[in-house]
């Protein structure tokens, strides 16, 4: 599989980012190809991860923007301050329009504007940015001929980027989806995708938090502890530390 199906991966939502549905979103953006179908039902997997499957049902009254809420406020993350209009774009295309697709995955880690949006309006305490990497981990492994059942989540080092398999990248620790720990903490995501953060987080051989001695990190280990969606829980860590890190 070439590597411009990774970068498709990093794509295949661009339509969420501008509130249009998938079915009558632009097939290109500043002349690329966006929206497509992602293969191997890493899309779907990584979709069942994150929020129920079936029909959706809108969860939070008054609530019908493509922003996300945030689990620590409640509120937009959107700051029409932080994220003027221009601003935005300008990132959006950066994001979009590169086609190193190792490039993409680390713009997408850094990514603050990405951030901003929800994986569905249904489920606005879920992440766009995470379900994107956790599209691209799942494809990356798939095409590898890796099954779900054999994958797991991975604590790495901080500096340990590995491509398209690292969705999260923070000061403290990265965390992987692979089948290899290489001698790192790690645990089974489970033998089928459902919203199983937590028991994936609370099975993991060893905890990246200092739990003990720090009471900030027992807040965030608690409560990751009690979350089920996994983009929601990805970006919860991200919230956290630019919170409660300043």
């Amino acid at each position: 599989m070439s590597d411009d199906t990774m970068v498709a991966a990093y794509r295949h939502d661009a339509h969420k980012m501008n509130g249009q549905p998938h079915d009558y979103a632009p097939k290109t953006f500043a002349g690329i190809p966006v929206n497509q179908t992602v293969p191997h039902g890493a899309d779907g997997d990584a979709s069942a991860l994150s929020r129920p499957n079936g029909q959706p049902e809108q969860t939070v009254e008054n609530h019908e923007t493509l922003y996300r809420l945030s689990l620590i406020e409640g509120e937009s993350r959107y700051d029409p301050q932080e994220f003027t209009r221009n601003g935005v774009e300008c990132a959006v295309r950066e994001l979009l329009t590169e086609d190193d697709p190792e490039t993409i995955h680390r713009a997408w880690l850094d990514s603050n504007v990405v951030s901003a949006f929800t994986e569905s309006v249904y489920y606005p305490y879920t992440s766009l940015k995470y379900h994107t990497l956790l599209v691209a981990a799942l494809l990356d492994n798939y095409r590898d001929g890796h099954e779900f059942a054999d994958l797991r989540l991975v604590v790495d080092d901080p500096d340990e980027i590995v491509p398209h398999r690292t969705v999260y990248a923070g000061e403290e620790f990265a965390l992987r989806i692979d089948i290899d720990a290489r001698g790192q903490p790690s645990a089974r995501l489970g033998s089928r995708p459902w919203r199983s953060w937590a028991s994936a987080w609370n099975r993991l051989e060893a905890h990246p938090l200092e739990t003990a001695h720090d009471k900030y990190d027992m807040v965030l280990d608690g409560n990751l502890r009690r979350i089920g969606s996994w983009s929601a829980a990805l970006q919860y860590i991200e919230d956290f530390r630019e919170v409660f890190d300043e």
